[in-house]
């Protein structure tokens, strides 16, 4: 499963990097011969995405490493650090939107040729496509990385959208002499700035949630706690946590048993515990158990 996990995750985060790659240069050759500025920052932004990719990319692999002496319970982080890579990048986007969408008020602007429009569409079907297949991927697999690459490319969406609309706009001001046609597209880019910040930031707050140890929920850990009681030998689960490691989950439980068996029984019941959380879920990889002596009366 780690295996097949491992190349479906790395076909997703290529994918991102040759489709922002190529995009990159359709959409810088068709922004220089028709002279449209929007286009041309698009397609820096595509470039910029491609860093995303990569970070993405090695995130998933080092995830996938298996555990080692300084990191027990293995790599699985390194996709949540991949992940706030992206925002911070996906940050950086909308902040230079923003400013070359401001400062495109006070400078001369003329209207682009048709190839700009078309190659704007063609962009923004291709990542809208992207967008798509990589979030099913990524909720499919657990991946915040890959997840966080799929909003990558829904905001790539949104900016290449503004760029067509300043396209759009400056041809039609042109075509039918209306000159304040022009600033569509600098309007268009301070409020497409905003919806890529604030995407940045959420995708940012999850991301940090969960490298810091964020515990499931008592509804989500509702199913690891009755399958623990379950277990024979088990008279009460005194307290489960299970915590996210990346795409993973670690589980420390506290449960109780009846205190005149032996250490050997107790040992074993905590090892069918372990095993049996493990088999049902296999997000779980890692279960730690604490066996105590289980009184009616705990006070």
């Amino acid at each position: 499963m780690n295996e097949t996990r491992l190349k479906e995750l790395q076909r997703g985060a290529w994918l991102g990097i040759l489709a922002n790659a190529g995009l990159a240069i359709v959409k810088g050759v068709a922004g220089y011969v028709s002279g449209s500025r929007a286009l041309i920052a698009d397609a820096a932004n595509s470039a910029t995405d491609v860093a995303g990719s990569v970070a993405v990319l090695f995130g998933v692999r080092v995830a996938h490493t298996p555990p080692d002496e300084e990191h027990p319970y293995g790599h699985g982080k390194a996709e949540t650090i991949a992940a706030i890579v992206v925002a911070v990048l996906i940050a950086g986007v909308g902040l230079e939107v923003g400013y070359s969408s401001f400062r495109a008020f006070f400078e001369p602007v003329t209207a682009p040729g048709w190839i700009a429009a078309a190659a704007a569409i063609f962009s923004m079907l291709t990542k809208e496509i992207l967008y798509r297949y990589t979030y099913r991927l990524g909720k499919k697999l657990g991946s915040d990385a890959i997840i966080a690459n799929a909003w990558d490319h829904r905001s790539d969406v949104f900016s290449t959208l503004a760029a067509l609309l300043g396209i759009l706009g400056a041809i039609a001001g042109e075509y039918f002499d209306v000159p304040w046609l022009i600033y569509l597209d600098p309007l268009a880019g301070l409020g497409v700035s905003v919806f890529v910040l604030y995407m940045a930031y959420r995708l940012a707050g999850e991301s940090i949630r969960n490298a810091m140890d964020r515990v499931l929920d008592e509804e989500e850990s509702k199913e690891l706690l009755i399958a623990a009681s379950r277990v024979e030998g088990v008279q009460k689960v005194d307290e489960l946590l299970a915590r996210h490691h990346g795409h993973y989950v670690i589980v420390d439980i506290k449960i109780a048993v009846e205190p005149r068996i032996t250490v050997e029984e107790g040992h074993q019941i905590g090892k069918r515990v372990k095993q049996v959380l493990m088999d049902t879920f296999p997000h779980v990889s890692n279960v730690l158990v604490h066996v105590n002596p289980y009184s009616p009366n705990p006070d």
